[in-house]
Order: C-alpha cells, then sequence, then structure tokens
C-alpha cells in the first residue's frame, strides 16, 4: 500500500484500513505491536547487524531508562472537547510540516536492507517526514537527495579532526539541498557496547557506512597521502576473515570491485577514517567554525544537561536535540524523557526542543511533547521495519506511529500540537497509587 501524507482523519484511516484487510484475511506484513517489530526484525538481521542496531552501552540500563521516564508519565484525556478535525502540522525552522515527526540519523544501513538509505529516503518523500541524513550512511548524501526530491531534510555531521573535511561535508549538504546542520555531540568517542565488541564487529572497520567520506574530495585526497606511505601495522594473515574484510572494503569503495581488490585504497580509507572520525577536543568555541562555513540552521544533538541548552542559545545555535543516542553511549545515564522537561523550560521557547532516544508508540510522542518538545525523532523503530520490508517497511512503520499519535490526540481531547501541554499529563505515582 502507498503511504499518505499525514491529514485529517488520518489516524482514522490507517487504523480501518489494517482492520478492513484483516476481514479479507489479510494481516500486517510489518507488525503494528512494538516487542513483534523488534522480535522479527531481529530475526531477520543477521546476528552482527541485530547486535549494532539493538545494542547499547555496557549493561543498556540507559537504554532501559528511556523506556522507564516514559512509563512515569500518564496522559490524562478530557472529554467533551470536539476533536473530529485534527491538525498535525507544526512550523519548524522556517517549514511548515505535516506532522511532528523526524527519521532520526542512523549509520550503516547496507546491514540492514540492499537499497540501505535510499529506501528511507523515498518512504520520507512519501510521508513528508523529514530524514536526517547520516554521516555514516551507506550511501553519499547527493544521492539520498535526490530520491528525496523536495522532501525536506537535514544532515547529520560528525565533527571530524580534520577541519577541511568538516568544511567540505557541510559545503556539500548544502549544495545537495539539506535545510539544517545537525551536529552530533554525543559520538566523538565511541560508547562501549558489549554486543559489538563480542562479535568483534566494528563495521567501519570493513568498510562500511563510510559512503559519504569515500565520496568527498577532501577525505580522498588524504586516503591517496596515507595510501602513499604504505600500510601501517603488520599485514593480517590471509584467513578467511581477513579476506572478507577485503571484500568488504572493496566493494563498498568507489570503483570496481577486481579493481579495489588490487588497490591500497580502500584499506587506506579504512584507515584514514579511522584516524579522522572523531575529535574530543570539541569547544563551545568551535561552533563559530560551522557558522563560518554555512548559512544553514544549526542543530545540536545530545543535549542532556540545561547548562548546555542555555549555552547552546548563548551560541546562536537554531535548535538543540535531547538526546542519549538512544542508550548507546553512556551505559547508567539519565534517560532521555527526564532530561527533557529541565531543558524545554531554560530554553523557554527562545528555539525549538527536538527529541529523540526511546519513542517506540504515538503516545510516546505525544509525552514528548507535552513536556515541551516541537518535534521527536524516531530511530530503531523504522530500521526495523527497512530490515523487514525496505521502503515499505519504513513507511508502514511511520505510518503506525503517526496514526497512533493523531488518535491519541484525540482521544485525549486535543486538536492542534499546541494543545499538547503539560497540563494533559500527570505524574505516575499520583495516579497509579
Amino acid at each position: 500500500m502507498m503511504a499518505e501524507v499525514p491529514s485529517e482523519g488520518y489516524g482514522r484511516r490507517a487504523q480501518s484500513g489494517i482492520y478492513r484487510n484483516g476481514a479479507l484475511g489479510q494481516l500486517p506484513a510489518v507488525p503494528v505491536s512494538p516487542a513483534k517489530l523488534a522480535a522479527k526484525a531481529r530475526q531477520k538481521m543477521s546476528r552482527r547487524a541485530a547486535a549494532y542496531v539493538v545494542g547499547s552501552a555496557g549493561m543498556e540500563s540507559t537504554a532501559r531508562a528511556n523506556r522507564l521516564a516514559f512509563d512515569r508519565w500518564r496522559i490524562v484525556p478530557r472529554m467533551l472537547h470536539d476533536v473530529g478535525t485534527r491538525d498535525l502540522t507544526t512550523e519548524l525552522l522556517g517549514r511548515t510540516l505535516a506532522s511532528p515527526f523526524l527519521l532520526s540519523p542512523v549509520g550503516v544501513l547496507e546491514m540492514v536492507h540492499p537499497a540501505a538509505d535510499v529506501a528511507v529516503a523515498r518512504a520520507a518523500r512519501s510521508l513528508g517526514v523529514p530524514m536526517m541524513i547520516s554521516n555514516q550512511a551507506s550511501v553519499p548524501m547527493e544521492r539520498i537527495a535526490a530520491e528525496l526530491g523536495d522532501s525536506p531534510h537535514w544532515f547529520q555531521l560528525y565533527w571530524s579532526s580534520e577541519d577541511d573535511l568538516v568544511a567540505s561535508l557541510v559545503s556539500r549538504a548544502e549544495q545537495a539541498g539539506a535545510e539544517a546542520i545537525v551536529v552530533t555531540l554525543d559520538t566523538h568517542m565511541l560508547g562501549w557496547r558489549p554486543r559489538d565488541l563480542d562479535e568483534a564487529f566494528l563495521p567501519f572497520a570493513r568498510g562500511q557506512g563510510i559512503a559519504q567520506y569515500t565520496s568527498d574530495p577532501v577525505f580522498t585526497e588524504l586516503v591517496k597521502q596515507r595510501a602513499k606511505q604504505g600500510p601501517t601495522g603488520k599485514r593480517p594473515a590471509p584467513t578467511p576473515a581477513a579476506v572478507a574484510t577485503l571484500a568488504s572494503m572493496s566493494r563498498g569503495y568507489p570503483g570496481g570491485f577486481m579493481s579495489n581488490l588490487r588497490s591500497p585504497l580502500p584499506r587506506a580509507a579504512v584507515e584514514t577514517f579511522l584516524d579522522v572520525f572523531s575529535r574530543s577536543t570539541l569547544t563551545w568555541q568551535n561552533l563559530s567554525f560551522l557558522r563560518e562555513h554555512t548559512t544553514l540552521p544549526i542543530i545540536l544533538k545530545g543535549i542532556q544537561h540545561p547548562d548546555d541548552a542555555r549555552l547552546a542559545v548563548d551560541h546562536g545555535v537554531d535548535a538543540v536535540m535531547v538526546s542519549n543516542h538512544g542508550g548507546r553511549q553512556i551505559d547508567g545515564a539519565v534517560g532521555s524523557l527526564d532530561a527533557l522537561p529541565a531543558v524545554a523550560a531554560v530554553v523557554d521557547g527562545r528555539i525549538p526542543v527536538l527529541f529523540d532516544s526511546g519513542i517506540r508508540g504515538g503516545a510516546d510522542a505525544f509525552k514528548a511533547i507535552a513536556l515541551g518538545a516541537t518535534a521527536v525523532g524516531v530511530g530503531r523503530p523504522w530500521v526495523y521495519g527497512l530490515a523487514l520490508a525496505g521502503t515499505e517497511g519504513v513507511a508502514s512503520v511511520m505510518t503506525n506511529l503517526l496514526a497512533e499519535f493523531d488518535l491519541t490526540m484525540g482521544l485525549a481531547g486535543c486538536t492542534t500540537l499546541d494543545e499538547i501541554s503539560p497540563e494533559t499529563l500527570s505524574r505516575a505515582d499520583s495516579v497509579d497509587r
């Protein structure tokens, strides 16, 4: 079924369509239940892909905290309100969006589906949901942007240790039609992720998820210089695993597979990426460099502390995103929704406050908006949909989230996003006793 841009009565139509198909013996190809969706997708993915997508930092307590934070709030519906017409639109960074949902950036999608980011772009375009193109995409941003057409998209930036590369990536994003730069602050080094460590698996070390780099002229020049220096370290023995890694590097690098097998460039690209990916010396003063190199709005993603939100406003950024990277970076950290109210209070409407980490249903989105979010990002759920059914899977997952959100609004007595306020919620301890 073709996806539909959210509009009046969206939730009811989506719900009725499922029930009508059920009367004809047709069950949803992509599960509606978040638990069933995740379980079925894990079965479809490879062991390594599932570990990478599902896994979080340490004992994964932060991922659990993200979900528990939603449980601490309860929606308090109001009755006898005329909710026959509901409006999901929101204004964000000068654009009117059909809904408050965003596709948060997720990298290395080639592990999940062969069409990777292109499949996601097609779904985003069909729904009018903004896509944040990942810095670690499996497809160059220009090709993803071409699939998106006029549909809004942003570019997620990991700030490299090479400023020239940062400037080049931002320039390419601007030329490709990106409408904002989303600087991800919480991944200046990789978190301790036991599921990946037990597999001894980092996709970037195999040449996966680095298409933004290998398609970049600045990075390509760095690779050429690295290749001239010759290989670093001892060459691995020609084990089956080493051969598979070389094949993966050669497959992901631009050019012909056979010629890449004989070339030093694919391996040099991986080594160069591992050298320049992250920058742990970044400070607030570095933001001026980014402002000098783009006219696009700048969004800081990974804000958890209200003082950081205050500094973000003071430094003139255009929006902040409350996020803990889905629990993938620090074990034992605060749940993202727990951090949201204090951040929203400090920002006090001066810039938009966005949110992600833990959204699994439409009611979750309702709670985040009630606590101060202008828009909410979704990550793992649509990746599960991608694993199961490509573009249609992504569209199905997002359609279900949008439908539930629309119905939740109506059932709670709200007709617009402005009516979703803290007064629509109660703390669970005051309701459940």
